[in-house]
């Protein structure tokens, strides 16, 4: 199915997406990789608020390149979401409602997603150049230090992206591949 949705996305947006809809996301999500998470974690366990209210706002696991002239921001592809599992658990118990990335996650994130009436989305990897064309506005707000891993705050309209993994836990990637080994 095709959807329209706008972030932040509420719990019951979440729960009513299902592996393998396509969807067209619009409001503002944000972006975090490994060096990211690695200090929200840091700051959580000193006490600290993270960077921005992470309640059902949606992280984009992506490094992009510089913007071109005349372009809010260069291509923006996704990274391997697995690299942000350890932390990944944590953030969904404290509110995150959905993660885009590209990739399969471990099974304490799937169970995480379930928990918390979550989502993970895919985006295409290698569309890096197309994606950014969805992102109207970005802004580094945190850890600006980290070039290029720094939080971003991005509005996007129509950004593409796929239900990898639904809150019931319905997994497209398994999916697929029994349905690739039964034919």
């Amino acid at each position: 199915m095709n959807r329209n949705i706008s972030a932040p996305i509420t719990e019951d947006t979440a729960q009513s997406l299902h592996a393998g809809d396509y969807v067209m996301i619009s409001g503002t999500i944000y972006v975090a990789r490994d060096a990211a998470h690695k200090r929200m974690d840091e700051a959580l366990n000193a006490g600290e608020p993270l960077p921005f209210d992470i309640k059902n706002n949606i992280i984009y696991y992506m490094g992009p390149s510089p913007a071109r002239e005349g372009r809010v921001i260069g291509s923006a592809g996704p990274t391997t979401a697995s690299r942000m599992d350890k932390y990944t658990p944590r953030l969904l118990d404290l509110g995150l409602r959905g993660m885009i990335g590209k990739g399969k996650r471990s099974q304490a994130v799937i169970d995480g997603i379930v928990k918390n009436k979550a989502v993970y989305f895919a985006a295409v990897g290698g569309a890096g150049a197309l994606l950014s064309k969805a992102i109207t506005a970005s802004e580094v707000i945190a850890y600006d230090d980290l070039g290029a891993e720094a939080v971003r705050k991005l509005t996007v309209e129509n950004f593409p992206a796929i239900v990898v993994i639904d809150s019931e836990g319905n997994n497209l990637y398994e999916t697929v591949t029994k349905e690739t080994q039964n034919t």
